[in-house]
């Protein structure tokens, strides 16, 4: 019923260690709720982590733009803005340093929120490291599972404080902008991988 997801369980245990044994709760209400959000993220998280595995770093700045290593970061920079935000703290990216590593300044909003970076932005990143890239996303996703722990179904409901919006955006809206957008991009990076690689995408290239 839960196609085998291994997001879910821990999202189980989280809620049984925070509410205790009173919980009482199906695993189908589990996925009605933030497990669904977390499954689609955490799928996301193995599909960047998969698509990168054996990528040298020319490949992994290879045209076309923008380049797999800067849908990598950027994935986890969104992911990490949008949670943050939910948690009313600072971004990871500034308040854990990770700016620091990357070797980049602490704006809160570098990563081109709604897809503004320009060609010569996109271009401008050319962080390689595999895994730097990946122990920011693995540090911003357990942000995201430890938020989801806590999110029941009526609060998927909840009107999000964000006048610049109109209409105001809902929880729920919020996290399915997040997962379309993470989605998008993590099967943009599965894409280009085929391409750099086998110059083209074939479903058995890599059986």
């Amino acid at each position: 019923m839960l196609g085998g997801s291994k997001h879910v369980p821990a999202l189980l245990s989280n809620l049984i260690e925070l509410y205790g044994n009173a919980v009482k709760i199906s695993w189908r209400k589990i996925m009605e709720a933030a497990a669904l959000a977390l499954d689609a993220l955490g799928r996301v998280r193995e599909m960047v982590r998969e698509a990168l595995k054996d990528l040298t770093p020319e490949e992994m700045l290879a045209p076309p733009k923008p380049h797999i290593a800067w849908l990598t970061w950027h994935i986890a920079r969104v992911q990490d803005a949008n949670f943050s935000g939910l948690l009313d703290r600072p971004q990871l990216w500034i308040a854990d340093g990770w700016h620091k590593r990357f070797n980049m300044p602490p704006v809160p909003r570098d990563y081109g929120s709604g897809h503004r970076h320009t060609r010569e932005q996109v271009d401008a990143f050319i962080v390689t490291d595999k895994p730097l890239l990946l122990a920011y996303h693995d540090a911003v996703y357990a942000q995201t599972e430890d938020y989801l722990s806590t999110v029941t179904n009526p609060d998927l409901s909840r009107v999000l404080n964000e006048p610049q919006y109109s209409p105001l955006p809902t929880l729920s809206i919020r996290l399915a902008s997040v997962i379309n957008c993470n989605t998008r991009h993590a099967g943009q990076i599965e894409y280009l991988r085929g391409l750099v690689k086998f110059k083209g995408w074939f479903p058995g290239a890599e059986g």
